[in-house]
């Protein structure tokens, strides 16, 4: 089992077929859950699963946690999004990796992209936080080239 970082397959034929809006304010909803290092993540992953999922901690609960859509931009050819920092509070897990999910697809909680943090990362009795990268069309978490 593993957790390999990629879009999901699913979603590269959902967004050709209008399944997913990310329009800011008024657009679809996102979630994101973690996972241990015992969970299989990866392109072939089609929609949010409880197999594997960190346990409820402190303001973590199954599901993970709503997503903060910040926008959507396109410079040079590159379309891109972006989300917020998540932050759990009061949790103690260990997650290894992630998941990006639409809870308003027409593919019930349709799965975005599979998150690899590298190695696992633990808080104890603290914040957990999911750390976006930088809003530019060569870093953003979601990017669309062609």
């Amino acid at each position: 089992m593993a957790i390999t970082q990629a879009l999901a397959n699913s979603f590269k034929k959902e967004l050709l077929e209008a399944d997913h809006d990310f329009t800011q304010t008024t657009g679809d909803k996102f979630k994101i859950a973690l996972y241990s290092s015992s969970a299989t993540l990866n392109s072939a992953t089609t929609s949010y699963t409880t197999s594997q999922e960190v346990p409820a901690s402190g303001q973590y609960t199954a599901g993970g946690g709503a997503l903060v859509n910040n926008g959507t931009s396109i410079a040079s050819g590159v379309a891109i999004v972006d989300f917020a920092d998540r932050s759990f509070t009061g949790v103690t897990l260990t997650a290894r990796g992630a998941l990006i999910y639409n809870t308003s697809a027409t593919v019930a909680n349709a799965a975005v992209a599979a998150l690899d943090f590298g190695a696992d990362k633990t808080a104890t009795s603290g914040t957990f936080t999911i750390q976006f990268p930088a809003f530019t069309t060569s870093a953003a978490i979601l990017r669309i080239s062609g």
